[in-house]
């Protein structure tokens, strides 16, 4: 009986070890490595690409299904941005009741019709009041199209 008793005491020790063990081990692989980047987030930099010609410059961006950023200079001698945009080739719509309905930009179609989506369009971050066919060029201001759904 003093056998099976000192084995057990044993083996609880071994056991009570092995855990251990295993414990400094598994909190030793949760320790986080050092960081290989910077602490600030990466930026997103896009290149601008230049696009027209004129007297008038102003800021386009488009952002596509993904989100992805593309920013223009857009130079002309029109007067709305939609006028400029046309003649750059950079949008492509149909007239509707409303004004130029824009289904492509920059090479991307959005069609409500087909998939839900369409292009919106900003002004200086926020939604536009009036359509770009009829959005005077202000030099100060940063025009927009995203998908959206």
């Amino acid at each position: 009986m003093k056998n099976v008793k000192t084995t057990k005491k044993l083996f609880s020790m071994v056991l009570c070890m092995v855990l251990i063990v295993a414990m400094a081990l598994f909190t030793t692989g949760c320790t986080e490595k050092p960081d290989t980047q910077p602490d600030s987030q990466p930026s997103q930099t896009t290149d601008i690409a230049y696009i027209g010609q004129g007297q008038t410059a102003f800021t386009f961006i488009v952002a596509d299904k993904g989100g992805v950023e593309t920013t223009f200079e857009v130079h002309t001698d029109e007067t709305t941005v939609g006028g400029a945009l046309l003649a750059c080739g950079l949008i492509q719509g149909e007239e509707g009741p409303y004004g130029l309905y824009v289904k492509t930009v920059n090479g991307i179609t959005a069609d409500y019709d087909v998939d839900g989506t369409y292009w919106a369009f900003y002004v200086n971050g926020q939604y536009a009041t009036s359509g770009v066919d009829t959005t005077d060029i202000n030099t100060a201001d940063t025009y927009t199209f995203k998908v959206e759904k």
